[in-house]
Order: structure tokens, then sequence, then C-alpha cells
């Protein structure tokens, strides 16, 4: 049988996202879905993510057809032209039917990541005091020019200002647009830097780091919060560097989920309203990513090979001012501090999605 040559659970899988891709074109005509412009967003992020899956999918299914046409004419008792011509033809149409099922195996594995189009980036400076502050703002600064590039939108939430020698003490940042997540979340975890700070009298060379965690925003419908019970919001000022008041008026506001302990503050905006959707937003973010790591846990607790994201608090990547090259923890060779320092991350997310995948393909 020709269905053989493609494994149960890839069909399995591809027939499940055909079915979300049917849902999703038929969310897109719902009128009341149409008056909602977030809500046609992330659909059309995800049905877009969708799209080269399911046309493969349904190039699978018209050459799984063509190979069982070519099986039958090949049975005892058939016409013997039909036969030879079945001869000639099936090793091509198997061989074409194998390059479609592993092209559709990399599409396969990153279809979930792909349909994440929002994530909340949070930024610290970690070790190396003014220094971490200033690698952490130019960390940022990087991400400010990858998100121009690749035309997404990037919107500072709350940004904590170092006092002293200027820089970024925290920051979270939503970025939002089309594969976000599948390149943005390779860079969870501690970046290192080794340079002469500009506060360094004698030309010596100081490592400092900074920590990344990146989380992927849920939609409302995949965290339930019990607002009115399970949460505390006030309203208080705003901070600048040191943690003094900027102003008199009550603009920040802090949520606190009860059951979890979580805190979020935000201050950015001058506007209240705009502050506490943030926030809560973020809560949201937070919640679901608990959730998130909670069922990771269980599923890689059951195998003994992990497939997906690595624990953040390891190092995954050093930046050496003086070769002027960058080295990835987790690739082998090194990338032009140039290209990263300009917001050209292309190719090392390139390189990592094509390592991430060909594991998770040996994995299935």
């Amino acid at each position: 049988m020709a269905t053989v040559l493609v494994e149960p659970v890839v069909l399995k899988k591809l027939e499940e996202l055909a079915a979300e891709h049917a849902g999703l074109a038929r969310d897109l005509e719902d009128p009341a879905i149409a008056a909602d412009h977030r809500a046609v967003r992330d659909r059309s992020v995800r049905k877009a993510a969708l799209d080269p899956v399911v046309a493969d999918y349904r190039d699978i299914a018209r050459a799984l057809s063509d190979i069982e046409e070519m099986e039958a004419a090949l049975r005892p008792g058939g016409d013997a032209e039909l036969a030879q011509l079945a001869r000639e033809e099936l090793p091509a149409l198997q061989g074409n039917l194998a390059a479609l099922v592993q092209r559709v195996k990399a599409a396969l594995v990153q279809s979930e990541d792909n349909q994440v189009g929002s994530i909340m980036l949070e930024c610290r400076a970690g070790t190396g005091g003014d220094e971490a502050a200033l690698w952490a703002g130019d960390i940022l600064d990087m991400y400010r020019r990858y998100a121009t590039r690749r035309g997404w939108s990037f919107e500072v939430l709350d940004l904590q200002a170092e006092s002293n020698a200027g820089g970024v003490r925290s920051a979270v940042v939503n970025v939002r647009g089309p594969g976000v997540w599948t390149a943005m979340n390779f860079e969870a975890g501690v970046h290192s830097v080794k340079r002469v700070p500009a506060t360094e009298a004698q030309g010596r060379v100081h490592t400092s780091t900074a920590t990344v965690a990146v989380l992927p925003e849920p939609e409302d419908v995949q965290v339930k919060i019990d607002w009115a019970n399970d949460v505390e919001e006030f309203a208080t000022t705003s901070q600048g560097p040191g943690g003094q008041s900027v102003n008199k008026v009550a603009t920040a506001v802090q949520v606190k989920h009860k059951p979890t302990g979580i805190v979020i503050r935000i201050g950015e905006s001058k506007s209240q309203s705009q502050n506490r959707e943030r926030a809560r937003r973020l809560l949201m973010t937070r919640l679901y990513e608990m959730e998130r790591q909670k069922k990771h846990a269980e599923r890689t607790a059951a195998r003994s090979a992990q497939i997906g994201g690595g624990d953040r608090s390891e190092k995954i990547r050093t930046c050496r001012y003086k070769e002027g090259i960058v080295a990835d923890e987790r690739l082998p060779g090194e990338y032009p501090l140039r290209d990263l320092l300009a917001g050209e991350f292309e190719k090392i997310h390139s390189d990592l999605i094509d390592q991430e995948t060909a594991r998770r393909i040996a994995a299935l």
C-alpha cells in the first residue's frame, strides 16, 4: 500500500492541522470575528503559518493516490502495457513522495511555533554592574533593529533605566509579527559580553551578562483568570532610576495574582488604563508560560531526549568585541559581531531553526 510510505503519526498530525486550517478560514469569514481587529490578526497569522503545511498535505494525498493507481496496475491479471508503464513511472513517483514527506516534516515540526504571532520579551541586566546595564540596553537595541528588519511591531511595555552610567536594569517588550516566536524563542537565556567598558581606565576586558526571557503571548481564550476574586489591582506612581517617583499622579498599575503570587508592575505609559491593559496581558503571559513549562516538564520526564527550548539559566551566547565575533553555545563556528549589532539575526536564527528541525524530525 502506498500509505506505508508516510508514517501514520505524520498523516494524523497533517489531518489535524488541515482541520484547524479549515476552522480558521471559517472564523475569518465570520462577521463577528471580522469586527475584532485583534482576533482577525491572530487568526490570520495562525492560518498563514498553516497554509504551506496544508498545501503539502494535499500534494501528499494526490501523490499517494497516483502511487496506489500504479500499484494496482502491477497486480497479476492486469493490462500488460499499463503494468510496464507503471513499472517505469513508479520509482520516480515514490522518490518525489519521499522528498515531499521530508519537506512536510520540517514544516510540521515548526507549524505550532509559526502560529505564535506575539511574544513578551523580558531583558534584565545580570552580573557586571553598570556595564551589565549598558549591555542589556545594547541587546534591546539589537532586537529593535531586528524587529524593524522583519516588519514586526516593537512596543516597550515597561523599562527601568540604570541611574549611574545609563543602560537598562530591566525591560518588558511586546513584539508582534509573523514568525516572531519561531525566531525569537532562541534568544531566551544568558547573553555574555567580553569588552572594555567605557568606564574602564586601564583598558581591561570585562565580562558582563544580561538575561533574556521570551514568552509566547496567549489568546484570552487560552488563559482563564478570575479577575474579581484572584487578582488584586491598585494604582501607584511611576518610578525612575534608583526607584524615585517621577510624577505625583498614580498612573502606574500593579496587579497581583493571589493563587500564584505573581506580581506585575507596569508604569511606562502616562495612561493608567493603558498600563492596566499591559499589566493584565503580561500576567496572562506569565500564567500561560507557567502552565506551558509544567506540561513541558511532564512530557520530558517521560523520555530521555528533550525536544524544544533549553533551560533559560544556561549561557547561550557570547559576544567578543576585541575579536569582533559571536559564539553561540548551541552552534559550531562563529558569526560576525557587526551583523548582530546591526540587528541582522537572520543567519544565526536560520542555523538554529535548521538544527532544531532536524532534532524534532528525528524524534517523530
